[in-house]
């Protein structure tokens, strides 16, 4: 999908009612704004439900201050005008007031960028503006300055979130981003110690996962790829709509029988992903026209290694990433459910992933089908997309459930007669 093509008043009704229903914003909390290329803001309504927004409710601020539209804008219209005086490249405003984000506001910290390489690329500063009563052209002047700072994400002092972009998408992309990290740090916080990367490791992630691959014009696609794209973006779709992995980070590859994968597509949208936008990899070669994820090298090894395993699902559910980002150890042995799909997960160092894949590879035995790496992803191994999908929930509902069993007391966990038993009953090995 390419928002270019998109009316501005689409794009607010479109990305508002991400916002709300991924939990984001309430109902008269939040507003976009949309300047196109006249000059003209569009702007969401003030004092109206966000969660049923229609592009009838938009309002449009042209340059000399007249408004078109049913409705008052939004009542933070001010800093929206402040920030595009300040910075001419931004195209887009996201204001919210996520929970995360609200409990680093009224903290007054920024949330850590360096848990995770993606984060400090997509977010590359934040910074705090000084708390003034909300609509006030004081506000408006507190915000403008973080951004006349070169700072394209404000955090508002016991305000929330306010996001400046070229695009609405990548607004949207730096705020879920954002979010997320903010998310992740509580979560880690309360089960040990956090590990942060160095400020420039995303620059090391950026340049050791880029692929150069040569094309290839497929001449037919068979039954068995179709299912195999139309499996893929179901539970693409239901991913996300899940929280396992954000709108451009997260990737699912599909092996087919001769020999060829299936594979998510670099930097598009996950929210809005169709049949076609996956890509077929074969002989090291792409499907003309497209753009594989950069860790299509690394599914390829993992195949090669392992005959056993059809499926690869890379993602970054924000329980389970708890523990890649801090020294809590994470041990399936709660439940009989949770050990016998995920059994030993081990979790491997963050540089491994991109400079030592030979040793991240060769992990992926029967025996250990999940692994966590150390401030970057999860990845789940199966014999089947259904069945490395069945893994992933499991991993993200254990580590929610060890979360949760860390604030009530000690944990209990499954015995080593009652693991063997375990094995006897379900005839497998560790």
């Amino acid at each position: 999908m390419n928002i270019q093509y998109i009316h501005p008043a689409d794009q607010l009704v479109m990305f508002m009612q991400r916002i709300y229903d991924k939990g984001m914003t309430t109902m008269s909390g939040g507003n976009l704004s949309i300047r196109d290329s006249d000059g003209n803001v569009w702007i969401t309504p003030g004092s109206v439900d966000k969660g049923s927004l229609t592009r009838k409710d938009i309002i449009c601020v042209h340059p000399d201050g007249t408004m078109e539209g049913p409705h008052k804008p939004s009542s933070e219209l001010p800093f929206h005008l402040s920030v595009y005086k300040m910075r001419p490249d931004l195209n887009a405003v996201l204001h919210a007031h996520p929970p995360a984000l609200v409990a680093f506001s009224v903290v007054r910290k920024v949330p850590n960028l360096d848990l995770l390489p993606t984060v400090r690329r997509i977010c590359r500063d934040a910074q705090i503006a000084t708390y003034d009563v909300p609509g006030s052209q004081a506000l408006a002047d507190q915000i403008g300055k973080v951004f006349e700072r070169g700072c394209d994400i404000a955090i508002l002092e016991n305000h929330g979130v306010c996001v400046g972009a070229p695009d609405m998408f990548t607004a949207f992309q730096r705020f879920e981003t954002l979010n997320y990290t903010a998310e992740l740090e509580i979560l880690a916080s309360k089960i040990g110690n956090l590990k942060t990367l160095p400020e420039n490791a995303y620059r090391t992630s950026k340049v050791n996962f880029n692929t150069q691959m040569d094309d290839f014009i497929p001449k037919t696609h068979t039954s068995e790829e179709l299912a195999a794209r139309r499996d893929m973006i179901n539970l693409i779709h239901r991913s996300y709509k899940m929280g396992l992995f954000t709108a451009t980070h997260g990737t699912y590859s599909v092996r087919l029988s001769d020999g060829s994968m299936l594979i998510t597509p670099y930097g598009l949208d996950r929210a809005y992903l169709q049949e076609e936008d996956l890509v077929r990899v074969k002989a090291g070669m792409k499907e003309v026209g497209k753009t594989p994820s950069r860790a299509v090298g690394m599914h390829q090894k993992i195949y090669d290694a392992h005959p056993d395993v059809n499926a690869i699902l890379l993602a970054h559910p924000v329980h389970a990433m708890a523990f890649a980002v801090s020294d809590a150890k994470f041990d399936a042995r709660t439940i009989p459910e949770s050990y016998i799909q995920l059994r030993n997960v081990k979790k491997l160092p963050y540089e491994d992933i991109y400079n030592n894949l030979d040793a991240i590879i060769a992990e992926f035995e029967p025996t250990h089908p999940a692994a966590i790496v150390e401030n970057d992803c999860v990845i789940v191994t199966g014999a089947n997309l259904l069945g490395a999908f069945d893994r992933l929930e499991v991993m993200e509902s254990t580590a929610n459930s060890i979360l949760n069993a860390h604030e009530l007391g000690e944990m209990v966990h499954i015995s080593d007669k009652e693991i063997e038993d375990l094995k006897v009953a379900f005839n497998f090995e560790d």
